[in-house]
């Protein structure tokens, strides 16, 4: 018994092991933190100290001359607006529609569930091609309105599979026949029931379609035609390219835009990722929890 309660000694090889998967650990986290770190380095220093790569690490000739153009630009603000409208309404729509496709699909009562499901996952490897997808958004007369950029992506398959999933490992069957004794409507079900039982897998709906939406830039490309509908992401682009233009200009003044391109690049990066960057640390807990149960179980 005593001999049993003694700690048992790890081998050498177990602690070689270990050593091997923290350095590789360390590697990898390196990786992934330094890229950050340059960038923001980047993004406050002068324009001479990027262009010359004198910036590697911490910042050099601290200068916030980027964030200052960026920040006096109309354009830019208005961007962040639209930006965060289509984040938020396409957040919130494409949530609701996947619950309501979900849900259903991962009850056993539903009729053609398995026919529908492989449908629905026939569109992960097939897909109308982008001249029809233009043609069908522009017959619904969504061209250059902000529904084009809400609608024809409101559905992803993949979040309708691992919300399905989630449904059919945490919400039992006991549970809808216990309500449906008591007279509960399929609803009143999903909204006193379902949802607040759904909380992980929702936070990873939520997490995944807002940053989705906020990255997006090629719908807003392709539908929309006024500037005042553009998204944060098609600003920035049109500003990257302006600056990086040249045209007719002498040698000094095309190397002081050529220097302001490059310092403009770090700038508009961290504007562009620091929202996904403060809201994902409230969801990160949620965010992971329905990821294993939603992608492991079922």
């Amino acid at each position: 018994m005593a001999a049993a309660q003694k700690k048992i000694k790890e081998s050498a090889g177990d602690r070689l092991f270990l050593v091997v998967v923290y350095i590789l650990l360390g590697l990898v986290a390196l990786a992934v933190i330094y890229p950050l770190i340059f960038i923001v380095s980047s993004s406050i220093s002068s324009p001479a100290a990027v262009t010359s790569g004198r910036v590697w690490l911490w910042p050099v000739d601290i200068s916030f001359k980027g964030f200052e153009i960026l920040l006096s630009t109309p354009e830019i603000i208005s961007g962040y607006g639209n930006s965060i409208f289509y984040t938020a309404a396409g957040t919130l729509i494409s949530v609701m529609l996947t619950v309501m496709i979900a849900y259903p699909l991962s009850r056993k009562a539903f009729f053609g569930r398995n026919a529908l499901m492989m449908i629905i996952t026939f569109t992960m490897i097939f897909s109308g091609g982008l001249i029809p997808t233009y043609m069908v958004v522009k017959q619904l007369h969504m061209i250059d309105t902000r529904w084009a950029l809400l609608i024809p992506n409101a559905i992803w398959v993949w979040q309708v599979i691992i919300a399905r999933s989630f449904f059919q490992s945490s919400i039992p069957e006991e549970l809808l026949e216990a309500s449906e004794m008591d007279g509960c409507s399929d609803m009143r079900f999903i909204w006193s029931v379902v949802l607040p039982l759904s909380k992980p897998i929702l936070a990873v709906l939520v997490l995944m379609y807002a940053v989705g939406q906020w990255n997006a830039y090629f719908d807003a490309l392709i539908y929309l035609k006024s500037a005042d509908l553009f998204p944060l992401q098609l600003v920035l682009r049109s500003i990257i390219i302006q600056n990086n233009s040249s045209g007719t200009m002498d040698a000094m003044k095309m190397v002081e835009r050529q220097q302001l391109a490059e310092l403009l690049k770090y700038a508009l990066i961290v504007v562009a990722t620091l929202p996904v960057l403060v809201i994902y640390p409230f969801v990160q807990r949620y965010f992971v929890q329905g990821m294993l149960v939603g992608s492991v179980k079922g």
